[in-house]
């Protein structure tokens, strides 16, 4: 599992950071018109292996130990942390999991969304902790996801008036790339409200 350049470059002088209008590097296919754009939900990451193992994605930060057995996917220059998978039995969102598979089909490989009401404060309102395919949303969400303009002023608008956390883009040749509804500076979200 790869970290997912966000759409646009992010201002790290800024508190928080946020985006700039300035496209990251190798996304542009997105303002193109290229690729699905697919809900992103506001959780935690897991991962079902082929195998059957279940692994929790986790960023060890500069100078900390990574857990046993953990597997890094990457390591990020800019801000010195490695990212990657434990075990699920080794997480704190081992018994969270738990929950979730009990309510949920979650039963092929791939990535998940964990989600509920003890992950990041339930901003999408679950009643109990599930797991949610990456890529999957109702079909009302995904028409209107569809539908997202492109661009810089189009998306910050859409996004703020929106109660997504933000898009996941997924081209067909694999490359991705995110924005967030709270990767846009203060004075933007109040112009929008």
């Amino acid at each position: 599992m790869r970290k997912i350049p966000t759409l646009f470059v992010r201002d790290f002088t800024s508190r928080p950071a946020h985006v700039t209008r300035e496209v990251t590097p190798g996304c542009e296919w997105v303002l193109a018109g290229e690729g699905e754009a697919t809900r992103k939900w506001d959780g935690t990451c897991v991962m079902l292996s082929g195998t059957g193992v279940w692994w929790a994605r986790r960023e060890v930060k500069p100078g900390k130990q990574p857990p046993l057995d953990y597997v890094q996917e990457e390591f990020d220059e800019k801000t010195g942390k490695s990212i990657g998978w434990e075990p699920m039995a080794r997480s704190s969102y081992a018994k969270i999991h738990a929950e979730a598979v009990v309510n949920s089909s979650a039963n092929k490989p791939g990535t998940y969304e964990l989600l509920g009401p003890k992950i990041n404060g339930n901003p999408d309102g679950f009643d109990a902790h599930v797991l949610m395919p990456h890529g999957w949303a109702p079909l009302s969400e995904r028409t209107d996801i569809g539908a997202a303009p492109r661009d810089y002023d189009g998306l910050c608008d859409w996004l703020l008036t929106r109660p997504y956390e933000g898009i996941v883009w997924h081209h067909e040749d694999g490359r991705m790339a995110k924005l967030k509804a709270r990767d846009f500076a203060r004075s933007e979200q109040a112009e929008a409200t």
